[in-house]
C-alpha cells in the first residue's frame, strides 16, 4: 500500500517510518522542508519524498493521487500565540486535499480530552479531530496522554526535574491523575490499526493500566534511577510561576512550559481499554517503560527526540534558508590551525556539545547558556540526541545543525539563542587545516554593540576550542 506520513521529521514520524517500511509499503514522506529530512539509507528504495506546508493549501498538490492510507502526526504545543488557529486550518486544508482523492483511512494521534474544561493544547487536539472527521475517508483517532520513550518530552522533562533536584517544592498539579503510554505501544496501535474495520470512524483512549499522579511519576523514576527524593506540593503556585519552574529546571522553551502547565491541570485518564482487545495488544507498565527508554539512552541509540522539534526553540525556520551564510554587513571571527591527525579531529568535532561538552571553557558556554534562559530562550540544556552521530535539523546545546557532511569535513550551525541578530558556527577542513568561522549578522546598534561586547570572550574561548579540536589525544 502507499501510506502518507505526515510529520515524518517528527518524535513519532522517524520511528513508525522504519516500521511501515519494513511492513512491505511505499511511504510518501509529507516534510515542511527536505533539507532537514535525512532517513537511513537502507528506507530510501521504499520512500518517496514531498515538500508540504500544510498552512498553504497550493503545497498540498503535490500529494500523489494514490495514497490507500494518511499519517496526521502533526501539531504544535507553542510555535505562536495563534496556534490553535493555525493548526484548525492545517487540518481543513488536509481534509478537503484528502477528500478529492481515494485514501481509505486518516489515522490522527490525539490528546486525551474528556474533561470539561479542557487545556487551550487539548482543545486544539479537539477541534483538529473534528475538522478531520469531516472527510470522505474513514477516521480513526488515538488518543494519548504521557507518552513515555527516549527522547520524549514527557521522559525528557520528567528526568531533567529529578536528577536535578534532590528536593522539590513543587505546584499541587503534581497532583493530577494521568494514564502514561509506552512509545513501543504507541507505535503497535498505530500500525495494527491500519484498515482494521473495527476502528473506523471512532476514537479510542489509549494509555497503560497505570493510573499515576505526576508526583507517583517523578518518585517511579527515582526509584528506577536508585536515586532519593522528596517531593513537597504547595497550593500557591501561580501557573506562571509554575512555568518558570519548569522553564529554569527543565530543556523546555517558555512557551512549552506554559501549554504544559496549562494542560498537567487536567486529568488524562482513558474512557475504556477497548482498543486492547480490538487489536489484542497488553501495555506494558510505567516502569517497564522508563527501563526501555534507559537501555536505548545507555546504548546511544535514540531514534528521535522532541528537542531536535523547532518547538523546543520556538524558532520556524527552514534549514535551507540560512545555509548560506552572508557576506555582506556581517561580522567575522576566522581562526585555523593544522591538526595532527585528520580523524581524531573530525570525531571530536561530531561530538561536539552535549555531555561531552566544548572542550575549553566549558564554565563559560554554561554561563551563556544559563544567560540565555535568564532572557528567555534555549538555553545550553537541550544537549543533543545522538553523543557520536549527527544530522541536519538537529538540536544542538543552543545551536541548530544547518549543514553536516563527515566525508567533506564540515559542520555548520545557526544559533537559536537570543541574540540581537543572526549567527552562524562553522568548521570546515582545508586540506590539514581546520578552519572555524563564526559569523554574526547584527541588527541595529544593540548587535553592533553585543559583537564588540564578546569580542574579548570569541579570543579566549574559540582559541582554545580550535586547539583542543586539533590536539591528538594521547592514549
Amino acid at each position: 500500500m502507499k501510506i502518507l506520513l505526515t510529520g515524518a521529521t517528527g518524535y513519532i514520524g522517524k520511528r513508525i517510518l522504519p516500521i511501515l517500511v519494513n511492513m512491505g509499503h511505499h511511504i510518501v514522506c509529507c516534510v515542511r522542508d527536505k533539507s532537514r529530512f535525512n532517513p537511513p539509507e537502507s528506507l530510501k528504495s521504499s520512500i518517496s519524498i514531498i515538500e508540504v506546508d500544510l498552512i498553504d493549501i497550493s503545497t498540498l498538490s503535490k500529494i500523489p493521487d494514490d495514497i490507500d492510507i494518511a499519517y496526521y502526526l502533526v501539531h504544535s504545543m507553542s510555535t505562536s500565540a495563534d496556534y490553535m488557529l493555525l493548526e484548525e486550518k492545517c487540518a481543513k486544508n488536509f481534509q478537503e486535499t484528502l477528500s478529492k482523492l481515494s485514501v481509505q483511512q486518516v489515522i490522527y494521534l490525539s490528546g486525551i480530552v474528556n474533561e470539561s474544561n479542557l487545556s487551550k493544547h487539548l482543545l486544539s487536539r479537539k477541534t483538529v479531530e473534528d475538522e478531520l472527521g469531516k472527510g470522505t475517508y474513514k477516521l480513526t483517532t488515538f488518543r494519548a496522554g504521557i507518552i513515555v520513550g527516549s527522547g520524549s518530552a514527557s521522559f525528557e522533562i520528567i528526568r531533567d526535574l529529578v536528577e536535578k533536584l534532590p528536593i522539590m517544592i513543587a505546584p499541587k498539579w503534581l497532583l493530577t491523575k494521568c494514564q502514561p503510554i509506552a512509545i513501543s505501544d504507541v507505535l503497535k496501535i498505530l500500525t495494527k490499526s491500519i484498515l482494521h474495520q473495527k476502528t473506523y470512524n471512532k476514537n479510542f483512549d489509549i494509555g497503560s493500566d497505570d493510573i499515576l499522579t505526576y508526583k507517583d511519576m517523578l518518585l517511579e523514576f527515582a526509584n528506577v534511577r536508585n536515586l532519593r527524593r522528596t517531593i513537597f506540593t504547595v497550593p500557591v503556585m501561580s501557573p506562571r510561576l509554575s512555568s518558570y519552574w519548569l522553564y529554569f529546571v527543565t530543556s523546555t522553551s517558555y512557551k512549552l512550559a506554559s501549554s504544559l502547565v496549562d494542560s498537567m491541570k487536567v486529568e488524562v485518564i482513558c474512557r475504556n481499554n477497548e482498543i486492547n482487545q480490538i487489536l489484542k495488544l497488553t501495555p506494558i507498565s510505567y516502569k517497564e517503560a522508563l527501563l526501555r527508554a534507559f537501555e536505548k539512552v545507555k546504548a546511544n541509540d535514540i531514534v528521535s527526540s522532541w528537542k531536535d522539534s523547532y518547538s523546543s526553540s520556538e524558532m520556524r525556520i527552514n534549514v535551507s534558508d540560512f545555509i548560506q551564510v552572508p557576506e555582506f554587513g556581517c561580522f567575522k571571527d576566522q581562526r585555523s590551525k593544522q591538526f595532527e591527525d585528520r580523524e581524531t579531529t573530525i570525531t571530536k568535532i561530531w561530538s561536539i556539545g552535549g555531555e561531552t561538552g566544548w572542550y575549553y571553557g566549558n564554565w563559560l558556554w554554561r554561563f551563556r547558556g544559563f544567560l540565555d534562559k535568564i532572557f528567555g530562550g534555549v538555553g545550553i540544556r537541550r544537549g543533543r540526541t545522538n553523543r557520536t552521530s549527527i544530522s541536519v535539523g538537529d538540536s544542538l546545546d543552543f545551536w541548530r545543525v544547518l549543514y553536516v557532511n563527515k566525508h567533506e569535513g564540515r559542520l555548520l550551525l545557526f544559533a537559536e539563542m537570543k541574540l540581537p541578530g543572526e549567527a552562524w558556527l562553522e568548521f570546515k577542513i582545508v586540506e590539514d587545516t581546520l578552519v572555524q568561522t563564526a559569523t554574526f549578522r547584527p541588527l541595529g546598534l544593540a548587535g553592533r554593540m553585543y559583537w564588540y561586547g564578546v569580542y574579548l570572550f570569541h579570543g579566549f574561548i574559540f582559541n582554545g576550542l580550535l586547539r583542543e579540536l586539533c590536539k591528538k589525544d594521547k592514549n
